[in-house]
Formats: structure tokens, C-alpha cells, sequence
């Protein structure tokens, strides 16, 4: 589950989202781009390309400003990867020591991480998170 010293990234796709996972993580601390971008999906690209276009930066930038280990981290801890056809999620430990979800889509055969999707189920969260607190909110009788 702890990952010391992750595995050299080879050459043949990632077998499961957990791979794509560490090869990113190994691509990500060497500030590896293109191996990066080699590991998103589509959605996340596309995603990514808007965001520098808005922004008048590249695509490296935005990589670059979403890290999945913080500034001199070494190691990552991960669980719970789970497969459903070509969609999966693995769990992972920020440096702040919360577990965070990641999303990843089996594109042409290859897992990749799919940024889009984990950012979509974000929003989804928060949507239902403030219509339960709204409901809440409104069922509650005044103190006066």
C-alpha cells in the first residue's frame, strides 16, 4: 500500500488504474509532462487545454498547478482501487493526510486518469451536500 521508491514507469500501457496511477505519480516527480499527459483521458485533456486558453497558459501550467504530491513529497499511500467495466476509482492520501478519489476511464484499451469525471463527482457531492444542508435549514424552527 506504501509506496517507498515507485517502480520505474515502463514502456508498455499501465495494466490497471493503479499502475497508470504510480506511473503518473513516477512521471509527476520528475516533472515528466508529456509522460503526464500520456496518462490522461481525453476529457481531462480537452478539460485542461480550455482552462490554459482562459488563462493565456499552457498545458503544463495547468498540470503543473494540480499535483497530486505535495512539493517534496516522496511517497503516496493508495487503496481501494475498483473496476466497473471501463470506469474505476482508486483512493489515495493527500498530504494533508485526507483520502481523496480518483476517477480513471479505460480509453482504447488504456487506464487513464480521467480529472474530468473526479471533478464532476466533486461538484455532484457538493450539490447534494447543500441541498441536504438547505432542507435541513428550512426545517428548523425559529429560536424566538
Amino acid at each position: 500500500m506504501l509506496i517507498a521508491g515507485l517502480t520505474a514507469c515502463s514502456s508498455r500501457p499501465p495494466a490497471t488504474p493503479t499502475d497508470t496511477f504510480k506511473a503518473y505519480v513516477m512521471a509527476s516527480q520528475k516533472k515528466d509532462y508529456t509522460a503526464m499527459k500520456q496518462r490522461l483521458s481525453a476529457a481531462t485533456m480537452k478539460m485542461h487545454q480550455q482552462e490554459a486558453k482562459a488563462q493565456g497558459m499552457t498545458v503544463d501550467d495547468i498540470i503543473n498547478q494540480d499535483p497530486i504530491l505535495a512539493e517534496g513529497q516522496r511517497t503516496v499511500e493508495y487503496r481501494n482501487e475498483k473496476i466497473e467495466e471501463d470506469k474505476a476509482t482508486l483512493q489515495y492520501k493527500t498530504s494533508y493526510g485526507s483520502w481523496e478519489t480518483l476517477a480513471f476511464v479505460r480509453e482504447d484499451g488504456v487506464w487513464k486518469l480521467d480529472k474530468q469525471a473526479t471533478m464532476d463527482k466533486m461538484m455532484q457531492d457538493m450539490d447534494e451536500s447543500n441541498r441536504k444542508l438547505d432542507e435541513a435549514i428550512r426545517g428548523m424552527t425559529p429560536l424566538y
